[in-house]
């Protein structure tokens, strides 16, 4: 029997009956934008943040990111002021850092109106949001949900299942996109079919 991973995608975007994606390296690539804000936000700390080090870990949320850090770096984080500082660092850098990741976006434009979609994000309301205005793509989702919303990160499926709830569709309907192992791991523990973008190639 085929793995549903084996499907071609775009026989499984036509028979699913709404879309739901990921935001920070599957639509957006954040990631220059994250590591820079991450090294302000932990400098207080007294401890550099190597950008190799983030990006191993760059599926994980705010909480479980410091949480790593303090482990690795052996030092407890003023972690309120991490956040803010890291927030307030990636805002003030957005549209210099961020880009979109154009196999995706194009994916998520042919289908705006067409079919149902939402964002899935363990990120934060406040980055999500601003994140996806910079570059024109808020307004192509009928739903965005993030950490804020549902208070569970990624893998629990929890952000996933409120996406599909708010399209109104039953998660097995949907077809997530993901970048990460939490994010896919989500996905499949909450019965949504899900499709690796790494594995995506460029249009």
């Amino acid at each position: 029997m085929k793995h549903p991973l084996d499907t071609p995608l775009e026989t499984r975007l036509l028979a699913a009956e709404g879309l739901i994606f990921d935001c920070d390296g599957t639509l957006i690539d954040s990631l220059p934008a994250y590591a820079s804000a991450w090294r302000a936000g932990f400098a207080a700390s007294g401890k550099d943040m190597d950008s190799a080090w983030h990006a191993a870990r760059c599926g994980l949320c705010e909480t479980q990111l410091m949480t790593h850090f303090e482990q690795s770096h052996q030092v407890k984080l003023d972690r309120p002021r991490v956040v803010a500082t890291m927030r307030q660092h990636y805002l003030a850098n957005l549209s210099r850092h961020v880009r979109e990741i154009s196999q995706v976006t194009a994916i998520a434009r042919r289908f705006a109106g067409v079919k149902p979609m939402a964002v899935a994000s363990s990120g934060s309301r406040e980055i999500v949001l601003n994140s996806l205005a910079a570059l024109g793509l808020a307004e192509l989702f009928d739903a965005i949900v993030t950490i804020d919303d549902v208070g569970k990160a990624k893998p629990d499926p929890a952000i996933p299942l409120e996406a599909a709830r708010r399209l109104g569709l039953p998660p097995a309907r949907c077809l997530v996109f993901e970048d990460s192992e939490q994010g896919l791991e989500a996905a499949q523990r909450g019965g949504l079919p899900v499709v690796d973008v790494r594995r995506l190639s460029a249009p």
